[in-house]
């Protein structure tokens, strides 16, 4: 995304994206970019200091003709054990970040429910997070 080619330059991330080029999905475009957005805003932002971030962006049909996005990244990753509830939570943060505001999960839960979807996330701490949609 060209919004984020600066921070992708300066970070030297590193983004492996191989969803089909000619993949067509019927929803709020503007919820989709926010989303994706999102997601790839806190890979980098959330990285592992020692190594470059990674961030690997696929989507692909189910049998039932649904799809999945799934956005993996190799950053600080989150203690499921101790915030999954918290995780899609309004102003919840969970690295001690001062940049952090808490609030772009929350969006990216709304909106993907907003457009009949849900959300959820595998990660481990020091290894890096995966959010499913669905």
């Amino acid at each position: 995304m060209v919004i984020l080619k600066i921070q992708i330059e300066n970070s030297n991330a590193i983004a492996l994206n191989t969803v089909a080029r000619d993949l067509m999905v019927n929803v709020n475009a503007a919820y989709l970019e926010s989303i994706i957005l999102n997601l790839l805003t806190n890979a980098i932002k959330y990285r592992q200091p020692d190594r470059y971030p990674i961030i690997e962006i696929d989507c692909y049909s189910s049998d039932k003709d649904e799809l999945t996005l799934k956005v993996r990244d190799n950053g600080l990753g989150i203690n499921l054990a101790k915030y999954k509830d918290q995780l899609f939570g309004i102003f919840k943060t969970f690295h001690g970040s001062k940049d952090a505001k808490g609030i772009g999960l929350y969006i990216t839960k709304f909106q993907v429910e907003a457009m009949r979807g849900q959300i959820d996330v595998e990660s481990e701490e020091m290894k890096g997070s995966t959010f499913i949609i669905q």
